[in-house]
Formats: structure tokens, C-alpha cells, sequence
């Protein structure tokens, strides 16, 4: 009758914290955002004197480390480079490249990420992205810079610690306490029978 009661207690401590760890991980998946680039216009060369149109789709969003970004594009391709290959648009050293019309790139660290068209004459166009991607905790340090004002020479950004996986090391720790508290009632000397 004893173990009976305390399985009983066991199945009703886990049936109350299970909850509140599928609550922890909906708020984990909702935490990372994929975001379509351009929204509605993708990633196109940007017609007319709108040759800012994605520096403004980049400062109106909040990128955080997890997040992904999608270019959705006909004919073109999207490319990943450094800071010297998006200010010069030069393709030469990508470090990253996509042509196949869809392609997801996973924002998987802080700081900026720089992105241009495979088409130099696109690029200089306007068809070029700067993403500032903060750490889950942390605000936007200033917005990215505009191509009218190149830097004066190029170093590389010093990487910073992410924060997401804070997060996920947290959400693991209470899966296991759970679990370690689950087995423990379950083995617990009260609950065996002599």
C-alpha cells in the first residue's frame, strides 16, 4: 500500500513539473525567429533611389543569436563575406555562398553578419545587408553602419560569448532535476517493500 502511495506521489510530482518544462521549451522554440529578408520584396535588386531598402528592413528588426535569416530570390544569389568584401562589393573571398532561389543562413553568433548579391552591378545597387545579432540578453549596441561612410580600414570583430546557450544549459539542468527527483522518489527505501 506504501509504494502504491508513493508512486502515486512520484506520477503526481512529474505530472505537475512536467508542464512547467514543456512551458520552458515553448518559450525556448518561440525565442528563435526565422526572418524572410525584405519581407514582401525578398531579396531582389532594389528598384528606383530605394538603394537602402534593406539597411531600413534591418534596423526595423531585433536579431538575436538563434534566429535565421531566409533570402528568397529569382536569378541571384546571396553571399556571405566579410566587412572589406560588403563595403567594396567584392565577392572574391565569400564566406558563405547560395544560388539555389531559397536559401536559410543561421544566425549563430553576436555581432554583424554581411551579406551582398553575387551581381556586383546589384550590389552597388543597393542589394547588400548588414545584420546586427545580439546575444539573447543583451540591446543593440548601435545601428549598422550606412555604405556612404566606409570605414577607414578593416578589423575584424572580436568575437563574444553567446548567451544562448545559457539558456539551453539551463532548460537541461531542470529536465534532470526533474528526472533525478522522479527516480529518486521511486527508489527511495520507503518505497521498497520487505
Amino acid at each position: 500500500m506504501k509504494k502504491t502511495k508513493m508512486m502515486a506521489s512520484a506520477v503526481h510530482l512529474f505530472s505537475s513539473c512536467f508542464p512547467v518544462f514543456l512551458a520552458c521549451m515553448n518559450g525556448l522554440a518561440d525565442a528563435a525567429r526565422v526572418f524572410k529578408v525584405g519581407d514582401e520584396l525578398g531579396w531582389q535588386e532594389p528598384g528606383g533611389n530605394n538603394t537602402a531598402v534593406y539597411t531600413q528592413w534591418a534596423e526595423r528588426n531585433r536579431f538575436q543569436v538563434g534566429d535565421s535569416l531566409s533570402f528568397v530570390y529569382k536569378n541571384d544569389s546571396v553571399i556571405q563575406v566579410d566587412k572589406w568584401g560588403y563595403y567594396h562589393c567584392n565577392d572574391s573571398n565569400p564566406i558563405v555562398a547560395f544560388n539555389n532561389g531559397r536559401s536559410i543562413f543561421n544566425l549563430d553568433r553576436p555581432g554583424p553578419f554581411y551579406f551582398i548579391s553575387g551581381d556586383p552591378g546589384h550590389c552597388r545597387n543597393g542589394q547588400h545587408l548588414i545584420v546586427e545579432v545580439m546575444g539573447l540578453h543583451h540591446q543593440r549596441s548601435h545601428s549598422p553602419p550606412s555604405i556612404a561612410n566606409p570605414p577607414e580600414s578593416y578589423s575584424a570583430p572580436s568575437p563574444q560569448p553567446s548567451s544562448g546557450a545559457v539558456v539551453s544549459v539551463r532548460l537541461v539542468s531542470l529536465l534532470v532535476v526533474l528526472l533525478a527527483t522522479l527516480v529518486a522518489l521511486l527508489l527511495s527505501p520507503k518505497t521498497i517493500l520487505c
